[in-house]
C-alpha cells in the first residue's frame, strides 16, 4: 500500500518496518556488490535481477503526488529497480474497500509513464506533480503535461540544446535524444532529417525549433497548443496496458 494508514486499514497484520527493513539491507548488499564489482569484476554479483517492489492503486485515497514520492524514494533509499504499478480490481467485498465501476487503468498507464520520466528523464516526483495539483492529467502524457504548464522551457533549438534539454521535449525519448546528438557531429538536424531519427513530430514540432525556424507556425500560446494536441490524441486510440497484478513477492527480471 502507498502509506503506512492505509497498509494499517486494510492490512493490519503487516508492518511497515517489517516490509521496507528487508528492502533497506536487500539495498544495501546491491550497493555494495557494486562498489565490489568496480574493484573486481569476478567478485559475486548480489541480486543480479534488482529488487522490485509492487503498489496497488485505487484501493486507498493517496494521490497521485504521493505514489510518486514514494517511489522516488524507494528509488534512492532502496536501489530499486522498478516500481510496479497495479489497478485495484475487486474480487470480494469489504466496507474498507473502495465501492468502483472500472479498474483505474489509465490512472495505471499515466504512473507507469510518470515513473518512466522520474528513472530515465532526470525529473524529480516534485516537477511532474504538486501539493496544489497532486494528479496526473488524464488528456496527456505526464511530460506533455509538464511541457504544457512550463511554456518558458520552449521552444527548445533542436541543434543547439544538451541531452538533458532534449529529454525535456515531448516526443523526444531516450534514443532519439541520442541520435540527434550523433548526427550533429556530422551536419545540421534540418526539418526533413529530423523525421528519420525517430522523433514524434505530432507533439514535439510544437515545442522545437530547427536553426531558428519553426515547425508549426500558428499560434504557440500554451491553450492552443494544447487544444492541438487533444485533436491529434482524438484521432488514435489509447492503448492501455492488460489488467494484471503480480501474485509473487520478492525478487523480478
Amino acid at each position: 500500500m502507498p502509506s503506512q494508514a492505509s497498509l494499517l486499514r486494510l492490512a493490519p497484520q503487516k508492518h511497515k518496518h517489517a516490509i521496507l527493513e528487508p528492502m533497506a539491507l536487500i539495498g544495501r548488499e546491491i550497493a555494495s556488490s557494486l562498489i565490489e564489482r568496480k574493484v573486481n569484476r569476478r567478485a559475486p554479483q548480489f541480486a543480479p535481477a534488482g529488487q522490485s517492489t509492487q503498489m496497488i492503486i485505487g484501493a486507498s485515497p493517496e494521490n497521485d503526488f504521493q505514489i510518486l514520492r514514494l517511489s522516488q524514494g524507494l528509488y534512492k533509499k532502496m536501489n530499486l529497480k522498478r516500481v510496479y504499478y497495479s489497478a485495484y480490481m475487486p474480487v470480494t467485498a469489504d466496507n474498507r474497500l473502495p465501492v468502483l465501476a472500472s479498474p483505474p487503468l489509465l490512472r495505471e498507464h499515466r504512473l507507469y509513464q510518470a515513473d518512466w520520466l522520474l528513472r530515465f528523464y532526470g525529473f524529480s516526483a516534485e516537477e511532474i506533480l504538486s501539493e496544489d495539483a497532486p494528479h496526473l492529467d488524464e488528456s496527456f502524457d505526464p511530460k506533455t503535461a509538464w511541457a504544457l504548464r512550463h511554456p518558458e522551457f520552449f521552444p527548445v533549438e533542436i541543434n543547439r540544446a544538451d541531452y538533458a534539454t532534449l529529454l525535456r521535449v515531448p516526443g523526444i525519448g531516450v534514443l532519439s535524444a541520442k541520435r540527434i546528438i550523433a548526427a550533429r557531429r556530422f551536419s545540421l538536424i534540418t526539418h526533413e532529417s529530423i523525421k528519420k531519427i525517430g522523433v514524434v513530430l505530432k507533439r514535439a514540432k510544437y515545442f522545437i525549433i530547427c536553426s531558428g525556424r519553426p515547425f508549426e507556425k500558428s499560434d504557440q500560446q500554451p491553450a492552443h497548443i494544447r487544444q492541438q494536441l487533444l485533436l491529434g490524441e482524438s484521432r488514435g486510440p489509447l492503448i492501455l496496458p492488460l489488467p494484471r497484478q503480480l501474485v509473487l513477492p520478492g525478487l523480478f527480471a
